[in-house]
């Protein structure tokens, strides 16, 4: 990346803005938003047992 361009957009891949960064606009900030909260994104990690959830001790 040269030292005069913007580093692109993570959804669109346009030229960030400083006002929305590291987005465009609003729009692809929603659209992020909405992908984590909607279960788009995983972290990687090993599977949740639903028994030990339900377990006390493991709440303690």
């Amino acid at each position: 990346m040269s030292p005069l361009s913007s580093p692109a957009c993570p959804m669109c891949r346009r030229a960030a803005s400083p006002e929305h960064a590291p987005f465009c606009s609003p729009r692809c900030k929603d659209r992020d938003l909405l992908k984590w909260l909607g279960d788009g994104y995983a972290i990687p990690g090993d599977p949740v047992d639903d028994e030990a959830l339900d377990n006390e001790s493991a709440r303690d």
